[in-house]
């Protein structure tokens, strides 16, 4: 986690108004609208790396509910798109929807199903799909 949270603070790009880490407590208000509990890992992505900017890869964020990356929002949107209710959308790609399940996996999903795409963590997500997004652009 850490080696991965070091290579995007690296390659994050510096912006004009940089996005801000929430607190503990947008984590539960975001928990309150979405009406689920946000798996372990996706707080401490929340926490530590959601105000990194890189590349076209866009995660999901909790402190601006005016950004079209405002989880319940992509949330909404993403269930009323077929996403499987349990698993909680961490981007969207243009028609692909990345979720993370209760138990801390990824998974993809396209063309209204899950695909066979998995990751066992969000931070091998961010290594193989948010990180890779760019080396070959």
């Amino acid at each position: 986690m850490e080696d991965v949270i070091e290579e995007l603070r690296k390659r994050s790009l510096i912006v004009s108004v940089p996005l801000e880490l929430p607190d503990e407590d947008q984590l539960v208000e975001v928990e309150e609208q979405i009406l689920l509990p946000l798996p372990w890992e996706l707080r401490e992505f929340l926490l530590h790396v959601s105000d990194v900017i890189y590349g076209t890869v866009e995660p999901v964020t909790v402190t601006d509910p005016q950004s079209h990356t405002y989880l319940p929002e992509v949330a909404a949107n993403a269930w009323a798109m077929g996403l499987p209710r349990e698993l909680i959308p961490i981007c969207e790609c243009g028609a692909e929807i990345y979720g993370i399940s209760e138990e801390g996996e990824v998974v993809r999903w396209a063309d209204g199903e899950v695909t066979n795409d998995s990751w066992p963590s969000i931070w091998h997500w961010v290594r193989d799909v948010w990180l890779e997004s760019q080396e070959f652009s």
